[in-house]
């Protein structure tokens, strides 16, 4: 009977406990446990936690010894528990072999502190566990929920006005993991992460969306310095070596000036800003404005106009003549968009960009080809000379298996021969986008279509797109031409040289982009690179201008 009053005055104790809003005392009710597996002669109790179910199969978890006293048991009784998010909680108790047996009665009491125990394991530190797999992400990253949690308690709390927010990624990443491996990448982004998250200090917040993209929040104090690093820093790799890393960022000063009631309303901003910052301008980082929001209205309008501008045919081609440097002779052109609305003529600054942000792009360089198949089939039909046209086409396009089919439809419908057309692609960054971009060139070279590479010198990875891709052409970015400044001996020169060298050497046409004087149509002649586009010869000309130009046949420029 004393035995019977001495449990249930511990369960008791053990209960009040566990369930004390105030305050959980964690030692106590660890002597309890003890003094409860004692009175039932317990050699160990133990109590494991496992995320998930993986990690317990795997061996691994959190472990909590409450009880031991050193002697080998036997398993009396085992419970397990999972929770609706999956997380696990066990317990076991031991007991020595020369201890007497448990009695049925002795067995349901332990059990029912086991099962106690577990409960409040899963409501205390399985929640934790919970808290942890809601609001970090597998790699240990605080993630979106956490962020809007926290903004939503800075906005509450009226803390939020005078911090920044900032929204990033990290430039050419997936190039720096082909060049260091995954293992050394993901420990590039720990260190960058790690770096940016300090600069915030404990009154800010740093989370990843994913990959090599973050949102953070800072005091405005911060935020030079933060601008700073993201603008460049110097990570080291593991091997003695450095990888500088840039980025693309969007930035939000949280002023008084704007009614934030959501994290809605800082996430629109940053993101707004990012976006302009990503898309290919000079500035990588970008600070939200008003001038901002009058970008993301003009897009908005732009994807708006853009399915019934296309219905009504205001795109139109453009030719920009490609031209021999030693004869002269017009030896193609490249087909440019023009966007004619209501009279007015959108820049394709404008409009690029934007439809480049959806599959609309990719409708639009379909819609090209067309335009200009038809041109050459109404040339061929009135007896003209045909040069070969190139025909632009987006990155997006090279996720499409069927593109090489779709560009031969397109092309035989109007009866044009393939060796008219040349399809214009540029690098990608990716080894997926890299591998669908030599399957959809190695189709088209076997179709009797023509393929260049523009912006030769741009990318990162242009060695690898030579030595793996069936090109035909290889058009030569104009920022390495030389200017009349750049003397033989230069670093300019030098460049160009090998460049057109290494072109000609692997038996590749070489075209250079941006000609505008006669000084480098010689730099051109001296290097044999023997064809040219820019404004020297001619500028985009509408469809009736260029077709002087095929009669013409011929430029004549100072020798």
């Amino acid at each position: 009977m004393d035995d019977e009053r001495r449990f249930y005055e511990l369960y008791v104790q053990l209960v009040s406990a566990m369930t004390d809003l105030e305050k959980i005392d964690v030692p106590k009710i660890g002597r309890l446990l003890c003094d409860i597996a004692s009175m039932f002669r317990l050699s160990k109790g133990v109590t494991r936690i496992y995320r998930n179910p993986s990690e317990e199969k795997a061996g691994g978890g959190e472990t909590l010894c409450h009880y031991d006293t050193g002697k080998e048991g036997n398993v009396v009784s085992s419970i397990r528990v999972v929770t609706n998010v999956s997380s696990i909680a066990t317990m076991t108790v031991y007991m020595a072999p020369e201890e007497e047996p448990l009695t049925d009665d002795e067995k349901w009491k332990v059990e029912l502190v086991m099962r106690t125990t577990l409960k409040f394991v899963s409501r205390n530190r399985l929640g934790d566990v919970a808290r942890e797999l809601a609001f970090f992400d597998e790699a240990g990253y605080p993630n979106l929920r956490y962020l809007n949690s926290y903004l939503m308690r800075m906005i509450e709390s009226g803390k939020l006005y005078g911090k920044a927010a900032f929204r990033y990624n990290l430039r050419h990443f997936a190039l720096i993991n082909q060049e260091v491996g995954r293992e050394a990448g993901d420990a590039i982004i720990r260190k960058h992460y790690s770096d940016v998250k300090e600069l915030c200090d404990e009154n800010g917040f740093l989370c990843r969306l994913g990959g090599d993209n973050f949102i953070g929040i800072c005091e405005g104090k911060k935020l030079e310095k933060i601008i700073d690093y993201l603008s460049g820093a110097k990570i080291p790799t593991g091997d003695e070596s450095y990888v500088n890393i840039q980025t693309s960022a969007g930035v939000f000063v949280i002023s008084e000036d704007y009614e934030i009631a959501s994290p809605g309303d800082v996430l629109g901003r940053i993101i707004s800003a990012y976006n302009y910052a990503r898309g290919g301008g000079k500035d990588r980082i970008v600070f939200f404005d008003d001038s901002v929001v009058s970008i993301k209205a003009r897009s908005m309008r732009i994807q708006q106009l853009f399915p019934d501008a296309l219905a009504a045919k205001e795109f139109r081609a453009y030719y920009q003549p490609k031209v021999n440097v030693f004869t002269g002779e017009l030896d193609g052109a490249e087909a440019l968009c023009r966007w004619f609305h209501e009279g007015n003529l959108i820049s394709p600054g404008d409009f690029i960009p934007t439809l480049e942000e959806t599959n609309d792009i990719c409708r639009l360089d379909l819609y090209m080809l067309e335009t200009v198949c038809r041109d050459i089939r109404r040339w061929l039909d009135e007896g003209r000379k045909v040069v070969c046209i190139s025909v632009n086409f987006s990155r997006k396009n090279v996720m499409n298996a069927k593109l090489a089919s779709i560009i031969e439809e397109i092309a035989d419908r109007y009866a044009v021969p393939h060796e008219y057309i040349e399809i214009e692609l540029t690098e990608t960054t990716t080894d997926i986008e890299f591998y669908d971009l030599r399957e959809i060139v190695a189709m088209l070279r076997e179709a009797g279509f023509h393929t260049a590479v523009d912006d030769f010198g741009v990318g990162l990875s242009s060695l690898n797109l030579l030595k793996d891709i069936p090109w035909n052409v290889i058009k030569v970015d104009k920022g390495f031409l030389p200017e009349e400044e750049d003397g033989e001996g230069s670093v300019q020169r030098i460049m160009f040289r090998n460049v057109v060298t290494l072109i000609r050497q692997l038996g590749l046409d070489c075209i250079a982009e941006g000609v505008e004087t006669m000084q480098q149509v010689y730099a051109l002649r001296e290097n044999h690179c023997d064809l040219a586009q820019g404004f020297y010869f001619d500028r985009p000309l509408p469809v009736e201008e260029f077709e002087k130009r095929l009669d013409q046949k011929k430029y004549n420029f100072d020798a």
